[in-house]
């Protein structure tokens, strides 16, 4: 009996020796070709057009001589830690590109330099210094976008100073968004942008404001309510809704009531079940009830269930 389990063993074991032959034998043979050198030793038989390259000097250089935003954005992303001090000078420019994807992706790469970008008299230092001096508001708008993208401490107080300061609206909103994605409101700026005389700087302000982590100044924001331009009010309401300001209620009731905006008067009704105000019910029936446009009287309905 013995014998006989000792053979079938043997049988099985053979059985399964063929088939892992059969199996996974050209899988095996195909290791020649993988201890081979260049792309087909790495990734074997992968079609070359689906493996991520490196990009090296002579790419990047050639990409940013292109003028093609694609490529340079392809390039400039697959050369994240590619350490190149000689590129810098190539790439810097870049950050004054009429092309907004140029302008980020070379920020992007810049700013993971260990050397040439964040030192005495390099990029960044250079970037503040146009905010700060350039006669040229294009180029002082774009030096402060890149700060936002830059994401290091001193473009807060630049940026601030170019929203307070600044005489084109243009430099003031690009300020004010770089404080956005700094996560900082420059120590009241983005107050300040709020309440410009420019819809560029409130829209753009108010963007901020929604985008930074904590931010107090909710009687300015009521201010936006009353502002002339309605895509200001319906920001202004949805930016107060963002930053859960309750203590505003009254006014979003007032505008839910009066605004001839229906964008405007729908937010408002959003806003308003999002603070659970039960002095809000009343507002919102009306709505609801009589409201000329549907989108509005279905917002407030929906409010009506989170109260």
């Amino acid at each position: 009996m013995k014998s006989i389990q000792r053979i079938l063993g043997a049988v099985a074991l053979l059985a399964v020796g063929v088939s892992a032959t059969v199996v996974f034998g050209k899988d095996a043979r195909s290791d020649e070709t993988i201890t081979g050198k260049g792309t087909a030793g790495v990734y074997g038989h992968v079609n070359p057009d689906s493996i991520e390259f490196l990009s090296n000097e002579e790419q990047i250089n050639a990409a940013v001589s292109s003028n093609s935003p694609s490529l340079i954005w392809e390039v400039l992303e697959h050369a994240e830690k590619f350490e190149c001090t000689s590129c810098i000078a190539s790439v810097a420019p870049l950050l004054y590109s009429n092309n907004s994807e140029v302008r980020e992706i070379s920020a992007w790469w810049l700013r993971r330099r260990v050397f040439g970008v964040f030192g005495e008299g390099e990029v960044y230092q250079q970037t503040l210094q146009t905010l700060k001096n350039d006669s040229n508001a294009s180029r002082r708008a774009y030096a402060a976008y890149a700060l936002g993208e830059f994401l290091v401490t001193p473009g807060i107080a630049a940026c601030a100073e170019a929203v307070k300061t600044d005489s084109d609206p243009a430099v003031r909103a690009a300020a004010a968004s770089a404080l956005g994605r700094l996560n900082d409101d420059g120590a009241g700026a983005l107050s300040a942008a709020v309440v410009d005389s420019d819809v560029r700087v409130k829209l753009a302000g108010l963007k901020a404001v929604s985008r930074i982590n904590k931010f107090t100044d909710v009687p300015a924001l009521v201010q936006t309510l009353a502002d002339s331009d309605a895509k200001v009010r319906n920001s202004g309401v949805q930016t107060l809704e963002q930053v859960l300001a309750k203590d505003s209620s009254a006014s979003v009731i007032a505008i839910a009531k009066t605004d001839p905006d229906a964008s405007v008067r729908a937010s408002a009704a959003h806003a308003l079940g999002i603070f659970h105000d039960p002095a809000a019910r009343p507002a919102l029936e009306a709505l609801s009830a009589s409201d000329p446009n549907g989108f509005v009287r279905d917002a407030a309905a929906i409010a009506l269930r989170r109260l």
